[in-house]
Protein backbone atom coordinates (compact mmCIF):
# COMPACT_ATOMS: atom_id res chain seq x y z
CA UNK A 1 0.00 0.00 0.00
CA UNK A 2 1.59 3.38 -0.81
CA UNK A 3 2.24 5.84 1.75
CA UNK A 4 -0.07 8.72 2.03
CA UNK A 5 0.95 11.79 -0.12
CA UNK A 6 1.31 14.74 2.26
CA UNK A 7 4.07 16.43 0.60
CA UNK A 8 3.60 19.76 -1.76
CA UNK A 9 5.81 22.15 -3.19
CA UNK A 10 4.29 25.70 -4.84
CA UNK A 11 7.36 27.05 -6.94
CA UNK A 12 7.04 31.02 -6.41
CA UNK A 13 9.72 32.86 -7.25
CA UNK A 14 9.21 33.83 -10.56
CA UNK A 15 9.37 37.76 -11.56
CA UNK A 16 6.11 37.66 -13.22
CA UNK A 17 6.86 39.79 -16.33
CA UNK A 18 4.16 39.66 -18.13
CA UNK A 19 2.08 41.37 -15.00
CA UNK A 20 4.34 44.51 -15.28
CA UNK A 21 4.21 47.03 -13.45
CA UNK A 22 1.92 45.29 -10.91
CA UNK A 23 4.48 42.63 -9.88
CA UNK A 24 7.37 45.31 -9.42
CA UNK A 25 6.78 44.98 -5.69
CA UNK A 26 3.69 42.71 -5.80
CA UNK A 27 4.27 38.64 -5.91
CA UNK A 28 2.02 37.21 -9.09
CA UNK A 29 1.05 34.67 -6.72
CA UNK A 30 -0.95 37.34 -4.48
CA UNK A 31 -2.76 38.80 -7.04
CA UNK A 32 -6.41 38.43 -6.00
CA UNK A 33 -9.01 36.65 -7.61
CA UNK A 34 -12.16 38.61 -6.13
CA UNK A 35 -11.16 38.63 -2.67
CA UNK A 36 -8.17 35.66 -2.39
CA UNK A 37 -5.11 36.11 -3.30
CA UNK A 38 -4.06 32.96 -6.20
CA UNK A 39 -1.47 30.90 -3.88
CA UNK A 40 -4.59 31.11 -1.27
CA UNK A 41 -6.21 29.37 -3.82
CA UNK A 42 -3.52 26.26 -4.18
CA UNK A 43 -2.86 25.62 -0.63
CA UNK A 44 -6.50 24.96 -0.06
CA UNK A 45 -6.51 23.00 -3.06
CA UNK A 46 -3.95 21.11 -1.29
CA UNK A 47 -5.22 20.59 2.07
CA UNK A 48 -8.37 19.11 0.51
CA UNK A 49 -6.26 16.18 -1.02
CA UNK A 50 -4.51 15.62 1.92
CA UNK A 51 -1.48 17.32 1.46
CA UNK A 52 -0.89 19.36 4.28
CA UNK A 53 3.10 19.50 4.52
CA UNK A 54 3.62 22.80 2.25
CA UNK A 55 6.45 24.30 1.17
CA UNK A 56 6.83 27.58 -0.78
CA UNK A 57 9.70 28.16 -3.05
CA UNK A 58 10.28 31.82 -3.12
CA UNK A 59 12.78 34.39 -4.10
CA UNK A 60 13.37 38.10 -3.46
CA UNK A 61 10.74 40.60 -3.04
CA UNK A 62 8.36 38.00 -1.75
CA UNK A 63 7.42 38.54 1.88
CA UNK A 64 4.47 39.32 1.24
CA UNK A 65 3.42 35.35 0.95
CA UNK A 66 4.79 34.33 4.62
CA UNK A 67 3.28 37.90 5.74
CA UNK A 68 0.05 36.32 4.22
CA UNK A 69 -0.02 32.63 6.17
CA UNK A 70 1.29 33.81 9.22
CA UNK A 71 -0.73 35.56 11.98
CA UNK A 72 -1.34 39.22 12.53
CA UNK A 73 -1.87 39.64 16.14
CA UNK A 74 -2.41 43.47 15.62
CA UNK A 75 -4.77 43.27 12.72
CA UNK A 76 -7.19 40.72 14.37
CA UNK A 77 -7.54 41.85 17.98
CA UNK A 78 -8.76 44.73 16.21
CA UNK A 79 -11.47 43.33 14.14
CA UNK A 80 -12.48 41.39 16.90
CA UNK A 81 -12.70 44.86 19.04
CA UNK A 82 -14.32 46.17 16.67
CA UNK A 83 -16.71 43.43 16.61
CA UNK A 84 -16.65 42.08 12.90
CA UNK A 85 -16.74 38.79 13.39
CA UNK A 86 -16.63 37.68 9.89
CA UNK A 87 -13.75 39.08 9.03
CA UNK A 88 -11.89 38.26 12.02
CA UNK A 89 -12.89 34.80 11.10
CA UNK A 90 -11.69 34.86 8.01
CA UNK A 91 -8.44 36.36 8.53
CA UNK A 92 -7.80 33.99 11.46
CA UNK A 93 -8.33 30.96 9.27
CA UNK A 94 -6.03 31.36 6.70
CA UNK A 95 -3.25 31.99 9.25
CA UNK A 96 -3.81 28.77 10.77
CA UNK A 97 -4.89 26.71 7.75
CA UNK A 98 -1.46 25.87 7.30
CA UNK A 99 2.02 25.03 8.79
CA UNK A 100 3.95 26.62 5.73
CA UNK A 101 7.93 26.41 4.89
CA UNK A 102 9.54 28.56 2.85
CA UNK A 103 12.73 27.84 0.57
CA UNK A 104 14.26 30.73 -1.18
CA UNK A 105 15.51 30.22 -4.80
CA UNK A 106 18.59 32.33 -5.41
CA UNK A 107 18.44 32.75 -8.50
CA UNK A 108 16.20 32.27 -11.49
CA UNK A 109 17.37 29.30 -12.90
CA UNK A 110 13.96 27.34 -14.76
CA UNK A 111 10.92 26.10 -12.88
CA UNK A 112 12.96 22.65 -12.60
CA UNK A 113 15.79 24.47 -10.42
CA UNK A 114 12.86 25.88 -8.14
CA UNK A 115 12.12 22.08 -7.63
CA UNK A 116 15.21 21.16 -6.63
CA UNK A 117 15.68 23.78 -4.36
CA UNK A 118 12.57 21.82 -1.98
CA UNK A 119 14.41 18.49 -2.64
CA UNK A 120 16.18 18.33 0.86
CA UNK A 121 12.95 19.15 2.29
CA UNK A 122 10.84 16.61 0.58
CA UNK A 123 13.75 13.76 1.22
CA UNK A 124 12.92 10.16 0.10
CA UNK A 125 8.97 10.63 -0.49
CA UNK A 126 6.44 11.32 -3.45
CA UNK A 127 5.37 14.71 -3.70
CA UNK A 128 2.93 17.12 -5.59
CA UNK A 129 4.25 20.24 -7.18
CA UNK A 130 1.15 23.41 -7.58
CA UNK A 131 1.56 26.46 -9.69
CA UNK A 132 -0.72 28.45 -8.34
CA UNK A 133 -1.26 31.12 -11.33
CA UNK A 134 -3.11 28.20 -12.98
CA UNK A 135 -6.45 28.33 -11.03
CA UNK A 136 -8.58 24.96 -11.26
CA UNK A 137 -12.09 24.86 -9.64
CA UNK A 138 -14.28 21.66 -9.23
CA UNK A 139 -17.21 21.21 -7.87
CA UNK A 140 -16.33 17.62 -7.12
CA UNK A 141 -12.84 16.42 -6.58
CA UNK A 142 -10.12 19.00 -6.66
CA UNK A 143 -7.63 18.52 -9.59
CA UNK A 144 -4.68 18.13 -6.77
CA UNK A 145 -7.57 14.51 -5.59
CA UNK A 146 -8.18 13.99 -9.05
CA UNK A 147 -4.19 13.18 -9.35
CA UNK A 148 -3.57 11.54 -5.98
CA UNK A 149 -5.94 8.88 -7.11
CA UNK A 150 -4.30 7.53 -10.14
CA UNK A 151 -1.00 7.55 -7.82
CA UNK A 152 -2.85 5.51 -5.06
CA UNK A 153 -3.79 3.25 -7.93
CA UNK A 154 -0.36 3.17 -9.70
CA UNK A 155 2.50 4.60 -7.05
CA UNK A 156 3.25 6.50 -9.74
CA UNK A 157 3.63 9.72 -10.90
CA UNK A 158 1.11 11.62 -12.53
CA UNK A 159 0.59 14.82 -14.67
CA UNK A 160 -2.48 16.88 -14.59
CA UNK A 161 -3.49 17.98 -18.63
CA UNK A 162 -6.31 19.63 -20.73
CA UNK A 163 -7.48 19.61 -24.25
CA UNK A 164 -6.47 22.95 -25.29
CA UNK A 165 -7.08 24.60 -28.81
CA UNK A 166 -4.54 24.68 -31.93
CA UNK A 167 -3.74 27.89 -31.67
CA UNK A 168 -2.74 27.67 -27.82
CA UNK A 169 -0.55 24.45 -28.58
CA UNK A 170 2.50 26.51 -28.97
CA UNK A 171 2.26 27.70 -25.67
CA UNK A 172 2.18 24.78 -23.47
CA UNK A 173 4.29 21.38 -22.66
CA UNK A 174 2.40 18.95 -24.57
CA UNK A 175 2.48 15.56 -23.86
CA UNK A 176 2.29 12.26 -26.06
CA UNK A 177 0.29 9.58 -24.45
CA UNK A 178 -1.80 6.23 -24.94
CA UNK A 179 -4.21 4.50 -23.64
CA UNK A 180 -2.80 1.90 -21.42
CA UNK A 181 -5.54 -0.42 -19.47
CA UNK A 182 -8.03 2.91 -19.17
CA UNK A 183 -4.99 4.83 -17.85
CA UNK A 184 -3.26 7.46 -20.05
CA UNK A 185 0.16 6.47 -19.82
CA UNK A 186 2.92 9.32 -20.98
CA UNK A 187 6.02 8.73 -23.56
CA UNK A 188 7.02 12.03 -23.90
CA UNK A 189 6.50 15.78 -23.71
CA UNK A 190 7.60 18.51 -25.87
CA UNK A 191 7.75 22.27 -24.73
CA UNK A 192 5.94 24.46 -26.57
CA UNK A 193 5.76 22.86 -30.05
CA UNK A 194 4.69 24.53 -33.19
CA UNK A 195 1.46 22.75 -34.16
CA UNK A 196 3.15 20.48 -36.92
CA UNK A 197 5.32 18.92 -34.07
CA UNK A 198 3.15 18.66 -31.52
CA UNK A 199 2.16 15.24 -30.98
CA UNK A 200 -1.28 15.84 -29.55
CA UNK A 201 -3.25 19.04 -27.86
CA UNK A 202 -2.95 17.15 -24.41
CA UNK A 203 -1.03 20.37 -22.37
CA UNK A 204 0.59 19.81 -18.39
CA UNK A 205 -1.40 22.47 -16.47
CA UNK A 206 0.57 22.83 -13.60
CA UNK A 207 -0.33 20.22 -11.32
CA UNK A 208 1.77 17.37 -10.47
CA UNK A 209 2.78 14.26 -8.92
CA UNK A 210 6.35 12.39 -8.77
CA UNK A 211 8.38 9.90 -7.55
CA UNK A 212 11.66 10.84 -5.44
CA UNK A 213 13.61 9.75 -8.97
CA UNK A 214 12.78 13.36 -9.78
CA UNK A 215 15.46 15.01 -8.11
CA UNK A 216 18.01 12.91 -9.37
CA UNK A 217 16.99 13.41 -12.76
CA UNK A 218 16.94 17.09 -12.30
CA UNK A 219 20.22 17.56 -10.69
CA UNK A 220 21.49 15.44 -13.94
CA UNK A 221 19.54 18.18 -16.31
CA UNK A 222 21.30 20.53 -18.33
CA UNK A 223 20.23 24.16 -18.62
CA UNK A 224 18.14 24.68 -21.55
CA UNK A 225 16.15 27.42 -23.13
CA UNK A 226 16.86 30.68 -21.38
CA UNK A 227 20.24 29.05 -19.44
CA UNK A 228 17.54 27.58 -17.33
CA UNK A 229 16.92 24.30 -16.05
CA UNK A 230 13.46 22.75 -17.29
CA UNK A 231 11.53 21.01 -15.46
CA UNK A 232 10.02 19.01 -18.94
CA UNK A 233 13.66 17.46 -19.32
CA UNK A 234 13.62 15.98 -16.36
CA UNK A 235 10.02 14.60 -16.95
CA UNK A 236 10.80 13.17 -20.32
CA UNK A 237 13.55 11.14 -18.86
CA UNK A 238 11.46 10.43 -16.11
CA UNK A 239 9.19 8.91 -18.55
CA UNK A 240 11.49 6.75 -19.88
CA UNK A 241 12.83 4.85 -16.91
CA UNK A 242 9.23 4.52 -15.15
CA UNK A 243 5.43 4.12 -15.54
CA UNK A 244 4.50 8.47 -15.68
CA UNK A 245 0.70 9.22 -16.23
CA UNK A 246 -1.54 11.41 -17.17
CA UNK A 247 -5.14 13.00 -16.08
CA UNK A 248 -7.63 15.08 -17.78
CA UNK A 249 -8.53 17.31 -15.10
CA UNK A 250 -12.35 17.72 -14.67
CA UNK A 251 -13.23 21.47 -13.29
CA UNK A 252 -12.93 25.29 -14.53
CA UNK A 253 -9.36 26.59 -15.24
CA UNK A 254 -8.01 29.93 -15.64
CA UNK A 255 -4.84 30.74 -16.93
CA UNK A 256 -4.40 32.96 -14.42
CA UNK A 257 -0.52 33.69 -15.10
CA UNK A 258 -0.89 35.87 -17.80
CA UNK A 259 -3.86 39.15 -18.02
CA UNK A 260 -6.62 37.88 -20.09
CA UNK A 261 -7.45 34.58 -17.70
CA UNK A 262 -7.26 36.37 -14.40
CA UNK A 263 -9.38 39.10 -15.65
CA UNK A 264 -11.74 36.57 -17.02
CA UNK A 265 -11.02 34.20 -13.45
CA UNK A 266 -11.90 37.57 -11.60
CA UNK A 267 -15.47 38.05 -13.88
CA UNK A 268 -16.67 34.42 -13.54
CA UNK A 269 -15.82 34.07 -10.08
CA UNK A 270 -17.02 37.86 -8.83
CA UNK A 271 -20.05 36.87 -10.81
CA UNK A 272 -20.43 33.32 -8.41
CA UNK A 273 -19.32 35.14 -5.09
CA UNK A 274 -22.36 34.96 -3.04
CA UNK A 275 -21.31 38.73 -1.23
CA UNK A 276 -20.74 40.22 -4.00
CA UNK A 277 -22.31 38.54 -7.06
CA UNK A 278 -25.56 39.79 -7.35
CA UNK A 279 -24.12 43.39 -7.06
CA UNK A 280 -21.64 42.74 -9.90
CA UNK A 281 -24.35 41.66 -11.94
CA UNK A 282 -26.47 44.23 -11.64
CA UNK A 283 -23.59 46.73 -12.64
CA UNK A 284 -22.75 44.86 -15.60
CA UNK A 285 -26.36 44.99 -16.72
CA UNK A 286 -27.01 48.35 -15.95
CA UNK A 287 -23.93 49.40 -18.09
CA UNK A 288 -25.41 46.87 -20.43
CA UNK A 289 -22.37 44.26 -20.63
CA UNK A 290 -24.05 42.16 -20.00
CA UNK A 291 -27.66 40.74 -20.62
CA UNK A 292 -30.11 41.22 -17.69
CA UNK A 293 -31.60 37.75 -16.35
CA UNK A 294 -34.56 36.27 -17.58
Amino acid sequence: MNSPLRKIIFPAAGMGTRFLPATKATPKEMLTIVDKPLIQYGVEEALDAGMDEIVIVTGRGKRAIEDHFDISSELEANLHAAGKDALYQTVSRVARMADVAYIRQKQPLGLGHAVLCAAPWVGDACFGVSLADELILSEGKSAMQQLCEVHEQTGASVIGLAHVPDNEVSRYGIVDAQDENGLLRLHGMIEKPAINQAPSNLAMIGRYIFTPRLFALLKETKPGTGNEIQLTDAMRQLASEEPVYGVVIEGQRFDAGNPCGFLLANVILGLQHPQHGETLRAALTEMKLIPPVR
